[in-house]
């Protein structure tokens, strides 16, 4: 049989573990703060193990505290996602994926027609997210740039990020070689400042330095090269459906890996949930495509 040892003081604990206070875990759980504290110290007892370090006006957990947190919140988190499964309504068949706004309108929303084609049943809703965003607690899965090394997350590699320079066809025709580049023609991304740098290095110009204007998101850089404003450096996959329809060209062969990837990032629990393994598959399948259409560059 089972031994489930205080249900309500493991509760208590989870929640003050993750909200890092009685108080706000008495809010959650819309008990007192001061029902919290007891339900934790009964628990602790029961144990045998102390699970919090009691500080002036804050909690610190032990380390036992910490690995039991660290096994208990997947575990609710699980509960949470199988109990609304249950109870929803047969015909709710909802995903909620969170992306950056420059994914969303560059690579998700172009292509959301493929997956509605292939699954009409489901609703994808999109949600902003990002690198700065962390993984929401309502979210079926994100699409998040980085090294992969999201704690307590699955990652699947989706895209590799390459950068490369792109501009309309009307400038690329000026540009023969990257010493033709000159630095205020070069639109800047104001959070990826090493990108022109690392890619005018691999082309053989370092000392060329992009002065030209800065945006804060790709998307923007990118409609500004799109608006002959200048050129912009393009990542992938947000730079692909751009390249196979002419919109925008590159001028060079040359990309350069930014260092990361693109990741499909959920919680495991997810993988055996029929419609996100729907999505899942889809979006992999997709995602492999893209090279195979890529047109525009132009060798340098």
């Amino acid at each position: 049989m089972r031994r489930l040892l205080f249900l309500n003081g493991i509760k208590a604990f989870e929640a003050a573990a993750r909200t890092g206070s009685f108080a706000a875990a008495g809010s959650e759980l819309n008990v007192s703060a001061a029902a919290i504290s007891r339900m934790v110290h009964l628990l602790e007892e029961r144990l045998g193990v102390a699970l919090f370090e009691r500080k002036a006006n804050r909690l610190v957990t032990t380390p036992a505290g910490r690995a039991y947190q660290g096994g208990l919140t997947p575990i609710f988190d699980a509960l949470a996602s199988l109990t609304a499964q249950v109870t929803a309504s047969a015909s709710a068949r909802v995903l909620t994926v969170g992306v950056g706004p420059t994914f969303a309108l560059k690579w998700m929303i172009p292509h959301l027609a493929e997956f509605r084609k292939a699954e009409p049943e489901i609703e994808v809703r999109i949600t902003t997210g990002g690198m700065a965003v962390p993984f929401a607690d309502d979210w079926s899965c994100g699409i998040q740039l980085g090294d992969g090394q999201w704690p307590g997350l699955v990652a699947e590699p989706l895209f590799a990020a390459d950068l490369m320079p792109v501009c309309t066809a009307r400038l690329a025709n000026s540009l023969k070689r990257p010493a033709d580049l000159k630095g205020p023609s070069l639109i800047r991304v104001a959070h990826s400042p090493d990108d022109w740098p690392s890619w005018l290095k691999a082309a053989g110009v370092p000392r060329l330095t992009a002065r030209g204007p800065e945006f804060q998101f790709y998307g923007q850089a990118l409609q500004a090269a799109s608006d002959g404003l200048g050129i912009a450096m393009g990542i992938r996959p947000y730079i692909d459906d751009d390249l196979a329809a002419g919109r925008l060209v590159a001028p060079f062969a040359l990309s350069v890996p930014k260092g990361m990837r693109w990741y499909l990032v959920y919680r495991g629990f997810h993988a055996e949930q029929r419609d996100f393994a729907a999505f899942r598959r889809w979006i992999i399948r997709a995602a492999a495509e893209p090279a195979a259409r890529r047109k525009g560059t132009r060798s340098a």
